[in-house]
C-alpha cells in the first residue's frame, strides 16, 4: 500500500511567494533573451504560435504583436509566421471571412465596425474588402432592425424618446449609418407601440 502520509504535510502549504520590481523582471528577461540562440528562438516562436493558434485562429498581424510582445527577434518572427502560411495553418484571407461570419452572426454589427475590427488585428485592405462583400447592405439594416426589436423589448415602461435615445446610441455603438438607425429605431418604436396598445 502507498503511504502518501509525505505528501499530506505539504496540502495546504504554500511557498511563499518573492515578489521581483520591473526592473528586476526585465533584468532577468534580457538575461534569458540574450542567452538564446538563433535555434532556441526559432523553438520558441514555433511553440509560440502553435499555442496561439490552439487557442484559436490568428491572422499573421495578431501572431507578429504576439511574438514582438515576446522579444522574439524579427527576422526569426517573419519566418515563423511564413512557415505557418506555406502550410495554410494562417491565412488572412480565410480568417477575415470566418471572422466576419461569425462576428455579424453573433452581434449585430456594421459592416464599418467588422472593418475596423479587421484592420486593427493586421488585415490587407483586399482581405478584408473581400470579407465584407458577405454582407450586403440589405443584411445589415436587417441585422440592426433585428437588434433593434430585441432591444426594444425591455423598454415598454420608458417613454418613447428615452426608448429611441437608447435604442439610437446602442445602434450607433455599432457603427451603423444614421439611415439605418432611424429606420430600425421607427420599425422598433412602432412594434413597442402596438404591443403597448394591445395590452
Amino acid at each position: 500500500m502507498v503511504d502518501y502520509s509525505e505528501d499530506a504535510d505539504a496540502v495546504g502549504h504554500r511557498k511563499s511567494r518573492t515578489y521581483v520590481s520591473f526592473k528586476q523582471a526585465q533584468r532577468r528577461r534580457d538575461a534569458r533573451n540574450a542567452a538564446r540562440s538563433e535555434d532556441d528562438w526559432r523553438r520558441y516562436a514555433r511553440e509560440t504560435v502553435y499555442r496561439l493558434l490552439g487557442v484559436r485562429d490568428r491572422s499573421m498581424g495578431e501572431l507578429r504583436a504576439a511574438l514582438r510582445k515576446r522579444d522574439v527577434p524579427e527576422a526569426v518572427a517573419e519566418q515563423t509566421i511564413a512557415a505557418f502560411a506555406d502550410s495554410g495553418l494562417v491565412d488572412d484571407a480565410k480568417f477575415a471571412q470566418s471572422f466576419v461570419r461569425s462576428r455579424f452572426n453573433e452581434k449585430a454589427i456594421s459592416r464599418r465596425s467588422l472593418a475596423a475590427e479587421l484592420k486593427k488585428r493586421g488585415l490587407s485592405s483586399d482581405d478584408i474588402e473581400a470579407a465584407l462583400e458577405q454582407i450586403d447592405a440589405e443584411a445589415e439594416e436587417t441585422a440592426a432592425i433585428e437588434f433593434a426589436m430585441r432591444k426594444v423589448s425591455s423598454m415598454s415602461t420608458l417613454p418613447r424618446e428615452v426608448a429611441h435615445r437608447r435604442l439610437y446610441s446602442a445602434l450607433a455603438r455599432r457603427g451603423f449609418t444614421t439611415a439605418t438607425i432611424m429606420r430600425a429605431c421607427e420599425r422598433a418604436l412602432e412594434e413597442l407601440s402596438g404591443s403597448s396598445e394591445s395590452d
